[in-house]
């Protein structure tokens, strides 16, 4: 579902599947105060927005779709 192939015989991208590569991103926040480490538990894309607004001192709160959805700020973080 959603692969590119050309004359080369390989993939070239893909979008909107369920492979294990499409389901798992990689995110990468950084900060100064971090300790590193992993987190692993099962997030949604739609929870960075609610954690950039939480690291800017911003209360996510106020956005209409964290109101009606519930969405929480991604786990493990603390500023």
């Amino acid at each position: 579902m959603g692969v590119i192939y050309t004359s080369k015989q390989k993939k070239v991208a893909e979008h909107g599947g369920f492979a294990k590569d499409d389901i798992n991103v990689i995110l990468v926040v950084s900060n100064p105060s971090f300790n590193p480490k992993t987190i692993t538990s099962h997030v949604e894309t739609t929870q960075a927005a609610p954690t950039i607004l939480r690291a800017l001192g911003l209360d996510p709160s106020r956005l209409e779709s964290v109101q009606k959805e519930g969405t929480q700020a991604l786990p493990g973080l603390s500023f």
